[in-house]
């Protein structure tokens, strides 16, 4: 599943070809995805123009002049493909099979701009104007604003008796971060990711926001990291895989030097955790 990382890789390729651009056309060649499509997606979006691309969360906002917002989610394979109206502008990776676009749009000019989504996971809805989708509306503060001070994750944490990485994934708390993220953050700040959120103290929180913050940026200069779908908007792959310290290092020695520690795997809820016992404490 896509994270916060690749999703705003996403948003700044697609942002050059929609902002301040009209939808000349639009089609939705399927009638649902996750959930049904918007019967009147392509007559509210044909002939708008784009205001503004933002993210919030693992989500992707459209806003359109006078008619509310496009709301994407890429689910677990969603992408989003840009075609040049001149040939060769842009290219397509022919291994992406063109009967997985759903839903499409062309600028203004010429620029084709594709829902592609394999495993059809994936979501586009509206959103009407001055309305707010029950999918946002009860997210946490963005992890790159300065609305996430280490304050803010201090109040979070207290009296919370679950695991730190349970606490950092729930999207009440702070939206966007997921499992990869959540890893190498907790590596960096040296914290056990099976330690009780309630019982690390005000100092260590501190830390720990900011290498949410540092592992988030570095993250989204790599573009993302590619481990089976993501491809940044161009079609180019996220390479940010190269630089994990623990995320997938099951059995190799600890990054740390000076550490003798070997990159343990565990499940919690349902998912992967890696980190180092003689490290992380």
């Amino acid at each position: 599943m896509p994270e916060l990382p690749e999703v705003e890789t996403v948003r700044r390729g697609l942002a050059p070809h929609l902002e301040g651009h009209v939808i000349a056309r639009a089609e939705a060649r399927r009638p649902d995805l996750r959930w049904p499509l918007p019967p009147d997606l392509v007559q509210v979006v044909t002939g708008a123009r784009v205001t503004g691309l933002r993210r919030r969360s693992k989500y992707i906002l459209v806003d359109l002049e006078d008619r509310g917002s496009i709301l994407l989610h890429l689910g677990m394979s969603g992408r989003m493909l840009i075609e040049g109206a001149v040939q060769g502008e842009f290219q397509r990776d022919p291994a992406i099979l063109s009967r997985h676009d759903h839903v499409v749009f062309w600028n203004d000019e010429g620029t084709q701009i594709t829902f592609n989504d394999a495993r059809r996971f994936g979501m586009v809805d509206l959103i009407a104007p001055g309305a707010e989708h029950p999918m946002l509306a009860h997210l946490g503060p963005e992890p790159l604003s300065d609305d996430f001070a280490p304050d803010v994750l201090i109040r979070a944490f207290a009296g919370k008796k679950t695991p730190v990485k349970a606490a950092l994934l729930d999207q009440r708390l702070v939206a966007g971060l997921g499992n990869i993220y959540v890893s190498e953050a907790l590596y960096r700040a040296g914290i056990d990711p099976r330690r009780l959120a309630g019982r690390i103290s005000a100092t260590r929180i501190a830390a720990l926001t900011g290498h949410i913050k540092d592992v988030l940026h570095e993250a989204i200069a790599a573009g993302g990291s590619s481990l089976r779908d993501h491809r940044q908007a161009t079609g180019e792959l996220g390479y940010f895989q190269h630089s994990f310290r623990a995320y997938g290092r099951e059995g190799q020695p600890c990054a740390t030097p000076g550490c003798a520690g070997i990159i343990r795997r565990i499940v919690q809820s349902g998912r992967s955790s890696f980190y180092c016992p003689t490290c992380q404490k």
